[in-house]
């Protein structure tokens, strides 16, 4: 591993970010906004500026300080950890500037707390993407929640306030029950927490002790229960009372894309191919994520509240990147790496235009879209293409990843899986086709009587989910970028 203070760096500026908009405060809105767009700048640079020592098959980081044997605070950057980071610091510059528009649009309270806490949310994502071993991860994952939390409950109405509780109690409570008591044991068993490719757990305690590593990875699982796995998924919906930039943030940037990364992070580098197999491990994960797929794509198809449907439609995309990388080979663990980058750049589309249309309109119900097209035609268009993602429709990115877990399950044999794949995608198809249907081809309702049509689109919202709808198609044609260090991820 290559010394460097980088990724430290990248963790760091975030923070320093969230430090000076607290300090700057409401008074001077345009500064305090400034530091937001320069701290997501500053954190694509550095992250950016990491790609080439990883593609040239080196890792990157530095151990702070050690606490036990085996036991130390450490970055280590590797080509999977900077996929995640990648997409995040992306799409954290993107909902920035959407954040502005909307904020100031909507005359929202708190907006210092906001944008602060939003990138201290940041910060922890990127020490999650370059933690080189599980009891940093924890450290930063835990910290991801509480910075949430005030995100969660911003609007601080009793629906509110209820939600953001739920919230923590799922997260912190799963966490605290199932996910610390797995690194106890994986520790004393193995006496290191490090990541390693092929995972640290060798023949002898595979052959010695097959249950408990059974029971250690099932704990694993749901204990990171950001991943949205049900039955511990119930946080995610009851969140949706979240403005809807906090929304995206929990969908597509950091939360829930924290909860898969780290549970691909124990399967690939803690337990391992080999010993997910002798265990059954993969059959338990594959088991999982199958049922929550289908459940979820149903429950989204009774959901009039755009918001909500769309809640339910992550839990069940991203089931689709723990199904991929359950797989245990190239093919389906490619696509389920890939999809972690390209679910993002479409779902956070979705979530934005969801904003624009409330923001514009005041409207949050689907049977109130009627005829919305030709009043807000980007934010339509932009919803129609990331839909046709979310459903796996060609040149388009969902299409890539979903292609190759589906080619995954061809090579495994497993056609049980293949089927709850098509299954699913028909299900997407018929829970976001009637929203865009109702927008482009059904008449609006008649105005009252001396009402006028004052609906109009925000510039500020509209440009940065336009680039997210760009980036759906961009990776869909031209898959190249994600699709190399998702592969370099597997090496």
């Amino acid at each position: 591993m290559t010394f460097s203070l980088v990724p430290l760096l990248a963790v760091l500026v975030p923070a320093l970010g969230a430090a000076l908009i607290a300090c700057t405060g409401q008074r001077r809105a345009n500064l305090r906004e400034f530091w937001s767009i320069a701290a997501g700048v500053a954190l694509l640079a550095l992250v950016v500026s990491m790609i080439p020592e990883v593609r040239a098959g080196n890792a990157v980081g530095a151990v702070l300080f050690q606490i036990l044997p085996g036991l130390s605070l450490a970055f280590r950057v590797d080509a999977f950890g900077l996929l995640f980071a990648s997409g995040a610091s992306l799409l954290w510059i993107l909902t920035s500037f959407y954040s502005i528009g909307y904020m100031r649009t909507l005359e929202e309270h708190a907006q210092t707390r906001y944008f602060s806490c939003f990138a201290l949310a940041l910060s922890a994502t990127i020490g999650v993407a370059f933690s080189a071993n599980l009891f940093t991860l924890f450290l930063f994952y835990e910290a991801l929640t509480l910075v949430t939390y005030p995100l969660v409950g911003h609007k601080e109405t009793a629906e509110a306030k209820a939600g953001a509780r739920k919230y923590v109690i799922y997260l912190l409570g799963a966490a605290k029950v199932f996910l610390l008591a797995a690194i106890i044991l994986v520790y004393d068993l193995t006496g290191t927490l490090d990541f390693q490719s092929g995972g640290i757990l060798s023949a002898a305690h595979v052959a010695e002790h097959p249950t408990l590593l059974f029971v250690i990875f099932g704990l694993f699982l749901f204990g990171f229960a950001k991943n949205a796995i049900m039955p511990l998924h119930g946080w995610l919906p009851a969140a949706m009372v979240a403005p809807t930039p906090v929304s995206a943030l929990l969908h597509a940037v950091a939360v829930v894309k924290t909860g898969v990364f780290s549970t691909l992070r124990v399967f690939l580098f803690i337990f391992g191919p080999t010993a997910m197999r002798s265990i059954g491990a993969d059959q338990l994960a594959l088991i999982a994520a199958s049922v929550t797929i289908l459940v979820a794509s149903l429950l989204a198809l009774g959901q009039d509240n755009l918001k909500a449907r769309l809640a339910f439609s992550t839990v069940s995309q991203l089931s689709y990147i723990i199904l991929g990388a359950a797989l245990l080979n190239a093919s389906g663990v490619l696509g389920g790496t890939a999809h972690i980058t390209n679910h993002a750049v479409s779902k956070i589309t979705l979530f934005l235009c969801a904003g624009s249309i409330y923001a514009s309109t005041h409207k949050t119900e689907i049977s109130q879209l009627s005829g919305l097209a030709k009043r807000m035609p980007w934010t339509m268009a932009a919803f129609a293409i990331a839909s046709l993602s979310i459903i796996g429709i060609p040149l388009t990115s969902g299409f890539v990843s979903k292609w190759y877990i589906a080619l995954g399950t061809v090579d495994s044999q497993s056609f049980v899986v293949l089927g709850v794949l098509l299954t699913s995608s028909l299900l997407s198809a018929a829970y976001l086709g009637p929203i865009i249907y109702k927008a482009y081809f059904e008449e609006p309702p008649p105005l009252a009587a001396g009402e006028a049509d004052e609906v109009r689109e925000v510039p500020w919202i509209v440009a940065p989910l336009t680039i997210s709808a760009g980036l759906s198609l961009l990776f869909g044609v031209m898959p190249g970028p994600v699709l190399d260090l998702a592969g370099r991820a597997l090496q």
